[in-house]
């Protein structure tokens, strides 16, 4: 089994960093690989909705950032988990940007696949960034690997997520419970409406 764990925060050793390698660690001491991509601080691009993808799909059609090469490592993985630092209430645009990107041109090989999401904050917002974050999975058939609390751990200054210890645990939890998925499962992605055409309804009549 193996595990992607996108770090979305620009600073690559920071609080963010600090709450997923504690994911990481209890991930790997149950004998999960797991793997840790920092999304970095060069530019990301928004999607443009060119719809490039679904002519050529697996890959966004702009391949001058780091979505593509994220998005070819799901093909690779079981599971994920994504961490962001908290903007204005929201995650990272720069991760969200890659999400958003990859699962729309690379859907197919993330979903289905338990997943979560870690927000880490200096104070508030966290609520709402978590929620974002997870919005995405439940459009990708992807189960949620839940934890004894809101998957948040607070600091402001590098390193300080250390001294959140109900945070960590937290984090510690969320490992377990993910270990717990994937071991149930076998690794196996979940079947969503399996061999149902997308019925694409809309209300303008």
């Amino acid at each position: 089994m193996k595990v992607l764990i996108i770090n979305g925060s620009p600073r690559k050793n920071g609080n963010t960093s600090v709450a997923l390698a504690e994911v990481a660690k209890t991930l790997e001491a149950k004998g999960i690989e797991t793997e840790t991509v920092w999304i970095g601080t060069k530019p990301v691009r928004g999607c443009a909705a060119c719809g490039a993808c679904k002519k050529n799909p697996g890959r966004c059609v702009f391949d001058d950032d780091i979505c593509n090469r994220i998005s070819a490592k799901y093909s690779e993985c079981d599971g994920l988990v994504v961490g962001s630092p908290v903007y204005y209430g929201q995650p990272n645009g720069a991760l969200l940007s890659v999400i958003q990107r990859s699962f729309h041109s690379n859907g197919d090989a993330i979903q289905g696949k338990p997943a979560a999401a870690v927000a880490v904050c200096r104070r508030g917002g966290s609520s709402a960034a978590f929620e974002t974050l997870n919005l995405p999975f439940m459009m990708m058939n992807m189960p949620i690997a839940t934890s004894q609390y809101w998957n948040i751990v607070f600091g402001r200054e590098p390193g300080q997520a250390a001294l959140d210890a109900e945070g960590l645990q937290t984090m510690r939890a969320l490992a377990n419970n993910l270990a717990f998925l994937l071991e149930a499962t076998g690794g196996k992605p979940s079947p969503g409406a399996e061999g149902e055409d997308w019925i694409p309804t809309h209300f303008i009549r």
